[in-house]
């Protein structure tokens, strides 16, 4: 659930069971008629965008889904399979998890809490959750709203402490475990803090299940209710998911795999109970519902005025530059520099098997996402290949 950026060893939850491995086929380009979903089709397929794809499978992926979206219309491109047991290829409107691409889903609804006046940025954890941080050094009254968002709290990453995931066998035994947000936390308090609040930047999934906490105390409603209701349904996101417990991706999807950083062939880890992740990581999408709600996002249709600059209000994140050199991060966004000048919005997304890249214009005029399936390269050339292409496309 946190973006990976040396390699695609595993790095953070579990996810579910073995399945035949066969070779995937070389990367294919989708057709003009490939459906999206619900009887729509994509503008067309664009052979620039379709070298990248085919790039990023040359360092080992399994299949990746590319769409490039802008003034002119949508483009896209695919490579591989969706599925290595069937051999079925990947198509544009596969559903995939977004993982850490969730977080954007929960700041949004936060800020909006915000812009309606029932939370303030500065209000504490332990005005909201009396008694959730504490221990260890941990205190939830130093640490506000605002840091959790942008990870300055300090706080653990509680995906650090789950050894039991840190194997293939030990993801086998605990893919179908159900998690509260109370256990999550729980586990992040027995650890030190990172730094004061405040002091420091540090990638934490504890913020966000906490983030998640406060929604459900202001609103009455779970994190997954308000995401749904506020994002989701407005914005007609049709194959955009929202789990609780269930470890199933419904409809036609991208299946995942990953070997876990061991000498084994790579194990289907598609099936995975998502509260492990939570407000953290636990949502499913595709790239087309992707692109449009960073696009409304950013073009200002979600958020007031006052919280969409303080969403893009970024501070240096050094622990993310192996992947993106010289990112930035605000409240649940990432700000990455472009070679041709300038920058992007975004965040990325990893769980075992799923990677999910996205990058928007300022403006939210363009939109490119992906997501691409398998461990890839033990090196970064598969991260550099999938920078590259978002890369690309937003500085033709």
């Amino acid at each position: 659930m946190r973006p990976k950026f040396t390699s695609r060893v595993v790095l953070t939850t579990l996810v579910a069971a073995l399945a035949g491995i066969v070779t995937a086929p070389p990367a294919t380009a989708a057709t003009e008629t490939e459906p999206l979903r619900g009887g729509t089709y994509a503008t067309s397929h664009s052979r620039d965008l379709q070298a990248q794809v085919d790039a990023i499978m040359k360092t080992g992926t399994v299949g990746v889904v590319a769409r490039s979206t802008g003034p002119r219309g949508s483009r896209y491109a695919t490579g591989g399979v969706a599925d290595r047991a069937s051999g079925d290829l990947a198509r544009p409107g596969d559903r995939f998890r977004i993982a850490s691409t969730t977080k954007t889903f929960v700041a949004t609804v936060m800020l909006q809490l915000v812009g309606e006046g029932r939370l303030s940025l500065e209000d504490t954890v332990e005005r909201w959750l009396p008694g959730a941080v504490f221990g260890h050094g941990n205190d939830g009254s130093a640490i506000t709203v605002r840091q959790l968002l942008q990870h300055t709290s300090g706080l653990f990453d509680y995906t650090a402490d789950f050894p039991e995931f840190a194997s293939l066998a030990g993801y086998q035994a605990g893919r179908y475990t159900t998690w509260t947000p109370e256990e999550l936390v729980a586990i992040a308090m027995r650890h030190a803090p990172n730094f004061r609040p405040g002091t420091g930047w540090s990638y934490s999934n504890t913020n966000y299940i906490l983030a998640g906490m406060i929604v459900e105390k202001v609103t009455g409603h779970s994190w997954e209710h308000e995401v749904t209701t506020r994002l989701i349904r407005p914005l007609g996101l049709r194959d955009t998911l929202v789990p609780s417990t269930y470890p199933r991706i419904p409809g036609r999807h991208l299946r995942a795999y990953s070997a876990f950083g061991e000498a084994v062939p790579e194990a289907d880890v598609t099936e995975f109970n998502p509260s492990a992740g939570g407000a953290a990581g636990a949502m499913i999408s595709t790239t087309a519902d992707l692109s449009r709600f960073y696009q409304a996002l950013l073009a200002g249709r979600l958020l007031r005025p006052a919280q969409l600059t303080a969403m893009k209000t970024t501070v240096r994140a050094p622990e993310l530059d192996p992947g993106w050199p010289g990112v930035r991060y605000g409240l649940g966004l990432m700000e990455v520099p472009l070679s041709c000048g300038g920058s992007y919005f975004g965040h990325g997304g990893d769980v075992p098997g799923y990677t999910t890249r996205n990058g928007i214009s300022a403006d939210g005029r363009r939109a490119v996402v992906l997501n691409a399936t398998g461990d890839g390269s033990s090196d970064s050339s598969t991260q550099r290949a999938e920078n590259h292409l978002i890369d690309t496309e937003l500085c033709a």
